[in-house]
């Protein structure tokens, strides 16, 4: 049995690690407040962006663009977004692992390649066999509107180059900061219908094909940018839940060990008046 200073450094330790986790919990919560008002912020642009796609589409008639060509998959391409850091739970873990399954479940004659953003994916994936066309690390720091235009710019070169024939989108979408919704969403070959519907009658300059061509890759950086709004937000989500669990084992753990040093206390006392109860008896 630990004796009475040893359980005593233990208590000391485990206060020390429940405020760290309570800190880490209140960062998070920050950070996932200012998540979710950039989302709730670009929403407005993103609906509107969907609406002038739809009607350009509908003007355009038969749609002819880079970005919508459907050809025969040969190489596919997984653009995993991950997490910089841990301790958020299984957020990582999850996505590393659909990631493997999706890999795994790729047909016969079909290459899959990977994309990684966020340095827990690429840590994982960079021992393995699959591919990896590129990573980014360290954008979540300071996240920012330039960094979607930039992989957006990315996956369109590779896409009409013709070095990939499917992009596929590996996420956490963010629902609460409990739940969040793991996605596997196609975003190359781009289907039109993702812009919405178009209605009413519109005049185009110089014409919808024209203004297709400019909104294609528009609308390709705002589902990156929603795309990495959501996984900051979900990351942020997940370790504030993983840190309040972690706050809270702590607390029952210092009530345990508290128990059990009293108790050792009380054993050593009684031991202790043992002890010079025999030794008067002794005496006498």
């Amino acid at each position: 049995m630990p004796n009475l200073k040893q359980i005593k450094r233990r208590i000391g330790s485990v206060k020390s690690t429940q405020q760290i986790t309570k800190a880490m919990k209140m960062v998070a919560a920050a950070k996932m407040r200012k998540a979710t008002e950039a989302i709730e912020r670009a929403r407005p642009y993103a609906e509107r962006l969907g609406e002038v796609l739809g009607r350009a589409a509908a003007g355009a008639g038969d749609l002819d663009h880079p970005l919508l060509e459907q050809r025969e998959v040969k190489k596919v391409l997984f653009v995993l977004v991950t997490a910089d850091r841990g301790l958020c739970g299984g957020f990582n873990s999850n996505l590393i692992r659909r990631t493997q399954q999706l890999i795994r479940e790729t047909p016969a004659g079909v290459e899959p390649l990977l994309y990684c953003v966020g340095r827990k994916g690429y840590d994982f994936f960079k021992r393995r066999d699959t591919p990896i066309v590129e990573h980014l690390t360290g954008l979540f720091n300071d996240l920012d509107f330039s960094h979607a235009t930039s992989i957006g710019a990315r996956l369109r070169e590779l896409y009409t180059a013709g070095e990939v024939d499917r992009v596929v989108l590996v996420f956490n979408e963010f629902k609460s900061a409990v739940q969040q919704v793991m996605h596997e969403d196609e975003l190359l070959p781009f289907s039109v219908e993702q812009g919405g519907e178009a209605h009413g009658e519109t005049i185009f300059e110089p014409d919808a094909e024209s203004l297709l061509g400019t909104l294609l890759p528009m609308t390709v950086n705002r589902v990156l940018w929603r795309v990495l709004l959501d996984s900051y937000a979900a990351e942020q989500g997940a370790r504030m839940t993983a840190m309040e669990s972690a706050t809270d084992n702590a607390g029952e753990m210092l009530g345990q060990l508290t128990l059990q040093y009293n108790r050792s206390r009380q054993a050593a006392i009684t031991q202790e008046i043992a002890e010079i109860v025999g030794g008067a008896a002794a005496i006498s």
